[in-house]
């Protein structure tokens, strides 16, 4: 008689229990770093929750919140740095592209400041230390100097802010943030284009300052979703770029109801 061949064994050791193993083990593997980092204090969801706020126009985050004061800051150097160029361009290019600037920063300051009176938001009413600086040294070029010096600081600002509105209009849940980024887009394609029309961008340059971060980001202390303390009134340059115009001062409004 032939020996009986061995039964196959039953338990997870069998082909069919080592299987299972491995599909189980891959399946924890997939599911631990989900649960490990988006549940995990800190981390980005977190982050969200923690610091957006409840509004009748939908959510207000604090990336939100940051587009908003950057959009207004903007239009506080920008737009005298634009009346400058109209002045003191030495081509129709970089005077044109002056008349841009002033044209859109009226546009988007006027969005800018409805959309943070409607939400609650206190916003400044005079440029950054940077963008001072920046003023500061367009006013004392003159000449071909002045239009190189424009043309590439003022494409240096704009390619910085147009990411953080692309990152905004594919973010956000506030439908008045959303309406303010598309503006933003825009004004700001626009501007780009009409300031590397001038021939004067060195995009060289350009690309190795926004990939190494050369210069400082504009930066600000932004505070707590509504108004705090009257924002005041617009204090003027010394020199001042464009003594003629000033932005109006930001509204105020009851800030918005935390959910």
């Amino acid at each position: 008689m032939r020996p009986r061949p061995p039964v196959p064994g039953r338990g997870i050791f069998s082909g069919t229990g080592l299987i299972i193993t491995g599909l189980a083990a891959t399946l924890a593997a997939l599911v631990f770093p989900v649960w490990s980092y988006a549940d995990r204090a800190g981390t980005g969801v977190a982050v969200l929750n923690a610091e957006t706020v409840s509004t009748r126009y939908g959510p207000l985050s604090a990336l939100d919140r940051e587009f908003i004061t950057k959009v207004r800051l903007a239009g506080l150097w920008e737009l005298p740095a634009g009346q400058q160029a109209e002045q003191k361009g030495t081509t129709q290019a970089v005077r044109t592209a002056g008349q841009h600037l002033v044209e859109g920063h009226t546009f988007l300051d006027q969005q800018v400041r409805d959309v943070a009176a409607k939400l609650g938001l206190a916003l400044p009413n005079e440029p950054n230390d940077q963008q001072q600086g920046w003023l500061a040294e367009l006013s004392a070029a003159q000449g071909v100097q002045y239009d190189v010096k424009f043309a590439n600081i003022l494409r240096l600002a704009h390619g910085r802010v147009f990411s953080l509105v692309a990152q905004v209009r594919a973010a956000t849940r506030n439908s008045l943030v959303r309406t303010l980024a598309d503006d933003a887009n825009t004004t700001v394609l626009d501007h780009i284009k009409i300031l590397e029309a001038t021939g004067y961008v060195n995009f060289d340059a350009l690309a190795q300052d926004l990939a190494a971060a050369s210069t400082p980001p504009l930066t600000f202390s932004p505070g707590p979703p509504g108004p705090t303390s009257d924002p005041g009134t617009v204090v003027p340059l010394s020199p001042s770029p464009s003594p003629t115009y000033t932005l109006p001062s930001a509204a105020a409004s009851p800030p918005p109801t935390v959910g």
